[in-house]
C-alpha cells in the first residue's frame, strides 16, 4: 500500500464517494462460504472478508452475514467415521447428522466468522436461525431426512441488532413447529433473509468469475442480466448443479424487492469493495429493470 501513488489513492476515495451516499443505511445480505474466498490460507480468507464488512458498516451500510458450513460438516463427519451420501446436490440429513451439523455451524463457523469481524470493534453478533424463531423450515423432500426449506422468516431479532448497529452472523440452521431443527441450504437462506429486510442488495460469494451464456467460454461472461433471462439459462440447461441455488435465489429475491442482486468471484481480494464501491464492478448483477443497453447502477 505504501507504493501506491497518494493521488491514485484519493481517486480510489473519490470513485467510492457516490456509491457510500447512496447505499448509506441500506441492508446488504451476504451469502459466505469459505471455500470460495481470497487468501492463501482459509485464516487469510476469512480476514479479508472481515476487514470488507467491517469497512462497509463504518460508511453506513448494514451488512448481514449469512454462512453455511458444508466442507467442515463432511470433515467432522468423516473424522466420526459417518459416511456422507448426497442426493442432487443435498445430503442426506439423518438425526445424528442434524447434531453434527448444529454443533459446525452454531459451535464452530459461526463463532469464527463473528471473532474475525470483531478483531476491528464490536460489531458481530452470532444468531441461527433458531434463534427467537428467525428460520422457520419444513422438509424438503422425507428420502432427505432433516434437509429444510424456509417456510418463514422472522427478521425481528436481524432488525434489532441492525437498529443497533451491529452485523448479524446467521447459522443457516431453522427448526419447524413442533422445534425439531433442519439443515438448510446457506443460498436460500440468503436470499429469504434479503427479502424479509427488503435488502437493497443479496451478494453470493462463490469460486468463479460470474455467470456465462457460454460455460466454456470465458468471454461470454454476463455483467448484468434480469430474472426472464437467468429463468432461460436454467430451462436450457447452461446454469445446473449447485449454481442453481443461488441463481434461483437471485431471481426470486430479484422478484420481491430486492434491488440487485451480484454473484462474485470471492477468490478475488475485497471483491465486496471492488463491486459495491468501483464504476466497473465485477461479477454478475441481476436487477429485475435491466435491459442490455444499461450500464453498472
Amino acid at each position: 500500500m505504501a507504493d501506491i501513488d497518494p493521488l491514485l489513492r484519493a481517486d480510489v476515495l473519490i470513485e467510492a464517494l457516490p456509491y457510500i451516499r447512496r447505499f448509506a443505511g441500506k441492508v446488504v445480505v451476504v451469502k459466505y462460504g469459505g471455500n470460495a474466498l481470497a487468501g492463501a490460507t482459509e485464516s487469510d480468507a476469512l480476514a479479508l472478508f472481515a476487514q470488507d464488512i467491517v469497512l462497509m458498516r463504518l460508511v453506513g451500510l448494514r451488512p448481514v452475514v449469512v454462512h453455511g458450513g458444508g466442507p467442515q460438516i463432511s470433515d467432522l463427519m468423516n473424522r466420526l467415521g459417518k459416511t456422507t451420501e448426497f442426493r442432487n446436490g443435498l445430503r442426506v440429513t439423518d438425526a445424528e447428522t442434524v447434531d453434527i451439523a448444529r454443533m459446525v455451524l452454531i459451535g464452530q463457523v459461526n463463532p469464527q466468522i463473528v471473532a474475525a469481524i470483531n478483531v476491528h470493534g464490536r460489531f458481530a453478533v452470532g444468531v441461527s436461525g433458531e434463534d427467537a424463531s428467525l428460520i422457520t423450515a419444513e422438509p424438503r423432500d422425507p428420502e432427505l431426512g432433516f434437509v429444510g426449506d424456509v417456510k418463514r422468516i422472522n427478521p425481528g431479532i436481524l432488525q434489532g441488532l441492525l437498529d443497533d448497529e451491529f452485523v448479524p452472523v446467521v447459522a443457516t440452521i431453522g427448526t419447524d413447529a413442533q422445534g425439531q431443527p433442519y439443515n438448510i441450504n446457506a443460498d436460500t437462506v440468503a436470499g429469504a433473509i434479503a427479502e424479509a429486510l427488503g435488502a437493497e442488495k443479496l451478494v453470493y460469494l462463490t469460486d468463479i468469475e460470474g455467470l456465462r451464456r457460454q460455460v466454456d467460454d470465458a468471454a461470454s461472461l454476463i455483467r448484468q442480466t434480469n430474472p426472464d433471462e437467468l429463468d432461460a439459462l436454467m430451462a436450457d440447461g447452461t446454469i445446473a448443479g449447485g449454481m442453481i441455488p443461488k441463481v434461483e435465489s437471485c431471481v426470486h429475491a430479484v422478484r420481491n424487492g430486492v434491488k440487485r442482486a451480484h454473484i462474485l468471484d470471492g477468490r478475488i481480494p475485497h471483491v465486496l469493495l471492488l463491486e459495491l464501491f468501483t464504476d466497473s464492478g465485477v461479477g454478475t448483477m441481476v436487477e429485475s429493470t435491466f435491459k442490455r443497453s444499461e450500464g453498472k447502477a
